[in-house]
């Protein structure tokens, strides 16, 4: 039987200084990111979610509520 967290959407996660892509949990990303920017960047925001899969969530975020040039 599949554990909720097999069903739950992974979101990539990137670090260009270290060089490095992981995939977690969408319900695990904010705390991975704090912890490996905590113990390897001194707590810069270095780490983060895939600017490309933030910019596409953002873009069908203004696009259902209206916002979008597209959808006006």
């Amino acid at each position: 039987m599949p554990s909720d967290s097999d069903e739950e959407p992974r979101v990539p996660i990137v670090c260009d200084d270290c060089e490095t892509t992981s995939r977690v949990p969408l319900s695990d990303a904010a705390e991975t990111i704090a912890k490996h920017n905590e113990q390897l960047h001194d707590g810069d925001d270095v780490a983060q979610i895939d600017p490309d899969v933030v910019r596409h969530v953002t873009d069908l975020a203004a696009e259902d509520l209206g916002l979008s040039e597209d959808g006006a």
